[in-house]
């Protein structure tokens, strides 16, 4: 099944699919379930649940998104533009959905229950996203004359609108950086992309006026006496605990009276039980995968898979230096999970479909191949 000569799905698979990048991601993921062990249980217990309940259900999670990932990773970047174009249709329907009937969660409405399952879409939105903006990008690059920037804008706008609207303003401002990334990756004129950025100031200073949500959590980051702050204060006290070999295995503290031990705050529970050493590994595995997804990226001569790749890398780093910043108080609060660390149905199968989406889009295809494709787009803009 592995030989050269043979040709078949899986051994050419297995011979250009990048298994640095591989071994990097399954790394990340068995490290996520060493930390949902050590994170989930209290939290478990505190609301009455069996204590393994939050691992359990992270290792069940666990399947479908290795599957989903791998599945991915087979396909061809026509498949991969195809398939994210139908997602990415599907999770605006659901998020529209989500606000007209999902239930409201402490003044939000971003999950909905779908056969027994709850379902956040604007996760699965994210990495189909940033397929469908670099595919639009990548086609202004070949036809300038086709108007594919300003159909970009209008999907960015429809669903930063529908973020807004939940509101999920974490979520909109993850989505406004990696497109504004993809818009310069595209060679926009900086004119443009500074006017985005004054853009994406003007709207954060337009929800801190009127969105108390987002006021109090940056007047709590200016000014922690100015109201709640157990939470981050809890998780800086787990790195001093934890100090740079940690506390050992079971013996934290902070995950019995932290509530989000086992999403946002995991990487503080890493840090008291394992020691900051266990947490610079971690952050040089996001290193690893986004700087090794981004050069084979760079390598490959097709525009789309340079854009989308690029893009998908963007998105994985930026979400993990969210949420590792906000566990050292680098930024004011916000719950975003850490990529495959964090306890999440939803987040988990995203985040392993945009993965697989890197895999298969930075896999070392022939020349032959690549031309093929490109030559297969001329022919349909001839048509």
């Amino acid at each position: 099944m592995l030989a050269r000569d043979q040709r078949t799905p899986f051994s050419d698979w297995w011979w250009t699919v990048d298994k640095l990048l591989l071994v990097a991601i399954a790394a990340l993921m068995l490290a996520g379930v060493i930390l949902s062990l050590a994170a989930s249980p209290p939290v478990a217990t505190r609301i009455g649940l069996d204590p393994f309940h939050f691992f359990n259900r992270h290792v069940m999670f666990l399947v479908p998104s290795l599957m989903v990932l791998i599945g991915v990773s087979f396909m061809t970047p026509r498949q991969i533009r195809r398939t994210a174009l139908i997602v990415f249709a599907v999770s605006i329907a659901l998020i529209v959905l989500t606000l007209l009937v999902g239930p409201e969660v402490k003044g939000s409405r971003r999950w909905i229950t779908l056969l027994g399952v709850n379902i956040q879409a604007s996760e699965a939105a994210k990495p189909s996203f940033v397929i469908v903006a670099a595919w639009l990008f990548a086609e202004s690059t070949k036809r300038p004359e086709m108007p594919a920037t300003s159909m970009a804008l209008v999907l960015l706008l429809t669903l930063v609108t529908l973020l807004v609207m939940e509101p999920d303003f974490g979520q909109t401002m993850l989505i406004l950086t990696v497109w504004g990334a993809l818009f310069f990756i595209a060679g926009m004129r900086m004119i443009w992309v500074f006017g985005l950025a004054g853009a994406a100031g003007a709207g954060l200073f337009g929800a801190y006026l009127l969105v108390p949500h987002v006021a109090g959590r940056i007047k709590r980051f200016m000014n922690p006496a100015s109201g709640d702050t157990f939470q981050v204060d809890t998780a800086m006290e787990a790195f001093w605990n934890g100090g740079w070999f940690g506390l050992g295995p079971g013996e934290g503290i902070a995950k019995r009276s932290l509530p989000d031990s086992h999403t946002d705050f995991v990487f503080a529970v890493a840090a008291e039980e394992f020691g900051i050493i266990l947490c610079l590994m971690l952050v040089a595995l996001f290193g690893f995968i986004v700087i090794r997804t981004l050069t084979r990226a760079y390598a490959t001569e097709d525009m789309f898979s340079r854009f989308a790749a690029s893009g998908l890398a963007i998105l994985f780093g930026v979400q993990a230096t969210i949420n590792m910043a906000v566990n050292l108080q680098l930024i004011p609060a916000k719950g975003m999970t850490l990529p495959f660390i964090s306890y999440g149905g939803s987040s988990f199968v995203s985040l392993a479909y945009g993965v697989g989406m890197m895999l298969a889009l930075t896999r070392q295809r022939p020349r032959t191949e690549i031309e093929s494709m490109e030559g297969a787009s001329a022919q349909r803009a001839y048509a």
